[in-house]
């Protein structure tokens, strides 16, 4: 009577005492309590463990749909943002305020329908949602003062030693 899968939404320890009431204390009856009633109070729990799994599956099936949603949205405010900067060239204020929009880069491609979106709603001018840059890195500059010869003591002075030093025969 009070077999459960592994899943089941009672405890451990009241099942034991459910099928002990069912078995051993079959035909005891306390106040308020027998194995009549701790069978329906089971029963009732088991029911709102199924609809609540039932409304966590809407649930999850009404945020993908959301997720899809907002993912369709920004792919199509992307393409309105592109758009509107080459219809802004010719008008400075505009597209000041065209480059101001950060849009987030989306997590996906349009054929992917399997995978979920980033949430829209990041930060305005975050790193997480900055364009990418593109194209080169930058060169790394030497530093002030540094030259490209300072490392591993091969600085100009010492390779001027060097040379004097085998020119005259003297070991370095």
């Amino acid at each position: 009577m009070f077999d459960s899968p592994e899943n089941d939404s009672i405890s451990p320890a009241l099942r034991g005492l459910l099928e002990l009431f069912a078995t051993d204390l079959a035909d005891v009856k306390f106040p308020d309590v027998d194995t009549e009633v701790l069978g329906e109070a089971a029963v009732q729990v088991r029911q709102k463990a199924e609809a609540v799994a039932r409304a966590q599956a809407a649930l999850d099936a009404a945020r993908q749909a959301l997720n899809e949603s907002q993912e369709s949205l920004l792919q199509k405010g992307q393409r309105a943002l592109a758009y509107a900067k080459v219809f802004a060239e010719d008008d400075a204020e505009l597209g000041a305020k065209l480059e101001a929009i950060h849009l987030p880069r989306p997590t996906r491609k349009a054929s992917g329908p399997s995978q979920v979106a980033e949430p829209v709603n990041a930060t305005p001018g975050s790193e997480e949602n900055a364009p990418r840059r593109r194209g080169r890195p930058p060169k790394v500059r030497p530093v002030a003062g540094g030259s490209l010869f300072t490392e591993g003591g091969n600085t100009p002075e010492s390779l001027a030693s060097a040379q004097d030093d085998a020119a005259s025969g003297l070991p370095s």
